[in-house]
């Protein structure tokens, strides 16, 4: 559903609106529909300095726009450590192939949703929410995903849902990560 463009530029006290003025504000800026995907196992990658994972097995999710013109509200929470125990947790969103709600481009410096600062110790994790309103532009069935991004100057391995050194102990957790998509009507 369309952006209503029937309605009056500025409302003042006294207006009244029509039937059809009416209608055409009900049906805006709606939720059309909801995807979501929870990752509760955990997942692990050795990637190099300044590089990214591909997409974090099991935390990415796929939608079909109703309309070209919808808008896709991307919400992703991911926790998560490195081998280190003290690496952030950063990363970006990615529709498909492309990078998206990103940085911009900066000499040699890598393009990134967020980060934030890492796990203290071997048995904590760190958790980064981020939130990002996409216009794809299609009606096709397109796949979000997240993947993590090393800030680290050596190799480092990083941990989804798990701490890094991950000890068999009840103060050491195991958490979940989840990829929410809204598409709302523009």
């Amino acid at each position: 559903m369309a952006t209503p463009t029937s309605l009056p530029a500025t409302f003042v006290a006294g207006n009244v609106l029509t039937a059809a003025q009416m209608n055409d504000l009900r049906g805006a800026f709606r939720i059309l529909q909801v995807v979501s995907t929870t990752k509760t196992d955990t997942y692990s990658a050795s990637i190099a300095s300044g590089g990214f994972s591909g997409n974090v097995t099991g935390l990415d999710a796929s939608i079909t726009p109703t309309s070209a013109t919808s808008k896709v509200l991307v919400i992703a929470q991911t926790q998560g450590s490195s081998e280190s125990g003290v690496g952030n947790s950063a990363g970006a969103i990615y529709r498909g192939g492309t990078a998206i709600g990103v940085g911009d481009a900066a000499s040699n410096r890598s393009q990134i949703t967020g980060e934030m600062f890492g796990a203290a110790s071997g048995s904590t994790m760190a958790t980064m929410t981020v939130v990002f309103l996409d216009s794809p532009a299609t009606t096709s069935a397109t796949t979000y995903g997240w993947r993590i991004w090393n800030t680290n100057s050596t190799t480092r391995t990083f941990y989804i849902n798990r701490s890094y050194d991950d000890t068999d102990l009840s103060y050491y957790g195991r958490g979940i990560s989840t990829m929410t998509l809204l598409e709302v009507s523009a």
